[in-house]
C-alpha cells in the first residue's frame, strides 16, 4: 500500500481513537474471570500465548471459519473485544483493501489494533489508540490469497472479484456469529480503508439485501472509509492537493517507517507466532505475506460510488 494513502486514514479516521486510556499492567484476573460467565463461545479461538504481548485486560481470538465446505475456502480472522464493558460496545468489521492486503498486517497490526509489530519483528507493543477502546473490533484477511486466508480449489481464483469478496464476507459474518452468539443483535458497523471503498458498500448492500429474512438480519447502522478507491479517475483527481493541504507529505517525511510491512512479515512467519494463531503446528509453516500483489490480474471490479447512489445511500453512504 502507498505510505501516502496509509497515513491518510489516520487523519481521515482519527476522531474514532480520541480517548486515551493508559494500559494497565498487574492484576487482570478477576476481570477476566467476570468475563467468562458470559459463556464458553470461542474459547478454543482464545489466544493464550502470543510471543512477545503485553498484559492486557481483554481476550483476543483468531481462527480460520470455512465459508465453502465443497471448495475448502477458508478465510482467517482475529478478534479483539473491547477493553471495557464489551458486552455493551458495538462490532466493528475492518477490511483492508489492495486488493490483496491484509487486515491483520496493516489494520491490526500497523494501524488501530491493540498491538503493533515491532521493530525487526521481534514482537509486538501496546497501541495507546487502539481502536478496541471503543469498540470490539473483528478484522478478516479476505478474499482467499490474502494472509492467511486460502482456498483447497484453485478454480476459485479465477472468480476473485468484488462481489466475490463480499459474498464470502458475508457467509463469514454468519458462521461467526454462530460462535459469538452474544453479538447476533449487536449494533453493527463495517470500516475499511483503500480498496475497502469497493468491498464495504458491496458487503453493506447484500447485508441490506438479505436482511429482509428476519433470521439473517445484522443490525448494520453505518459505514466508515478512509482514502477509500471508489472510482479510480475522481479518486487520483484531488490525491496530491489533499496531501499537500492537509500536511501529509511533511508529515510523511518525519515520521513514516518505510520497513513496517517488513517488520510484519518477519513476525508472523515466525513458528511460535503461527502456532500461537492456530494457523500451524509450529513446523509446517504458511507462507504469510503483506499483500499479494498477483490479484490484481484479472479482477472483477465494481463501482462503489454507484453502489451508494442505490439503495443504501441515503442511510450509509456521505461523500465529501
Amino acid at each position: 500500500m502507498d505510505f501516502t494513502l496509509k497515513v491518510a486514514v489516520f487523519l481521515t479516521l482519527a476522531f474514532i481513537s480520541s480517548i486515551l486510556v493508559q494500559p494497565v499492567s498487574g492484576v487482570r484476573n478477576s476481570q477476566l474471570s467476570r468475563r467468562k460467565n458470559r459463556g464458553t463461545y470461542g474459547n478454543e479461538d482464545m489466544v493464550t500465548n502470543l510471543p512477545g504481548q503485553p498484559a492486557v485486560d481483554f481476550r483476543h481470538y483468531v481462527a480460520y471459519v470455512t465459508v465453502d465446505e465443497k471448495n475448502g475456502r477458508t478465510l482467517f480472522y482475529w478478534f479483539y473485544e473491547a477493553t471495557t464493558r464489551p458486552d455493551e460496545k458495538t462490532l466493528v468489521l475492518w477490511l483492508n483493501g489492495g486488493p490483496g492486503c491484509s487486515s491483520v498486517g496493516y489494520g491490526a497490526t500497523q494501524e488501530i489494533g491493540p498491538f503493533l509489530v515491532d521493530i525487526e519483528g521481534n514482537g509486538i507493543k501496546f497501541n495507546n489508540y487502539s481502536w478496541n477502546k471503543e469498540a470490539n473490533m473483528l478484522f478478516l484477511e479476505s478474499p482467499i490469497r490474502v494472509g492467511f486466508s486460502y482456498t483447497n480449489t484453485s478454480t476459485d481464483y479465477d472468480n476473485l472479484g468484488d462481489a466475490f469478496t463480499a459474498n464470502d464476507a458475508y457467509t463469514f459474518l454468519h458462521k461467526w456469529l454462530l460462535k459469538f452468539p452474544s453479538y447476533r443483535t449487536r449494533t453493527f458497523y463495517i470500516a475499511g480503508e483503500s480498496h475497502a471503498g469497493k468491498y464495504v458498500p458491496e458487503l453493506a448492500e447484500l447485508i441490506i439485501d438479505k436482511n429482509s429474512d428476519p433470521s439473517l438480519y445484522i443490525d448494520l447502522k453505518g459505514i466508515l472509509l478512509g482514502n477509500p478507491e471508489t472510482s479510480s479517475a475522481e479518486d487520483w483527481r484531488g490525491l496530491v492537493d489533499y496531501a499537500w493541504s492537509h500536511t501529509v507529505v511533511p508529515r510523511i517525511l518525519g515520521g513514516y517507517d518505510p520497513c513496517l510491512d517488513s517488520y510484519a512479515k518477519a513476525f508472523y512467519n515466525r513458528p511460535d507466532v503461527q502456532e500461537s494463531l492456530h494457523v500451524s503446528n509450529g513446523h509446517q509453516l504458511r507462507n504469510w505475506s503483506i499483500c499479494n500483489h498477483t490479484m490484481f490480474e484479472n479482477w472483477s471490479e465494481s463501482d462503489s460510488k454507484k453502489i451508494c447512489s442505490s439503495n443504501i445511500q441515503k442511510a450509509y453512504c456521505s461523500w465529501s
